[in-house]
């Protein structure tokens, strides 16, 4: 979305979407046991469509924000939660596949953002 396009008020709204979706992303990421929200889907597609997400709402709240920012933070997100779920009690799995993965759906998520964006400019 460009930057004129938005109003302090939905800038607000999106900030407080992220966060929430953060916040819910994080908690079903940490849990030992969470609820199968997303029926039957895998792993590796529940990460790429949870950071794909957190990539589209972070760059709508925080629209001045430059892509490598929102990129280098959220991934940084996906290697603190995998090094997380290492702790042995949380009965979780630590793989570094699904870093990339959501590092992977990151960049994507932001370059359909920016290519939306360069459309709606033109």
């Amino acid at each position: 979305m460009a930057l004129s396009l938005l109003s302090p008020r939905s800038i607000l709204l999106f900030r407080l979407t992220f966060w929430v979706a953060l916040i819910f992303a994080v908690t079903m990421a940490l849990v030992p046991k969470p609820p199968a929200v997303l029926g039957e889907m895998g792993d590796k597609y529940q990460h790429m469509l949870a950071f794909a997400t957190l990539s589209i709402l972070a760059s709508a709240a925080y629209p001045r924000a430059t892509w490598l920012r929102i990129a280098e933070r959220l991934s940084f997100l996906g290697a603190l939660i995998e090094v997380l779920q290492s702790i042995p009690a949380l009965h979780r799995d630590c793989d570094i596949m699904d870093w990339l993965a959501d590092t992977a759906s990151i960049l994507a998520a932001l370059a359909v953002v920016a290519l939306i964006r360069r459309f709606w400019t033109r």
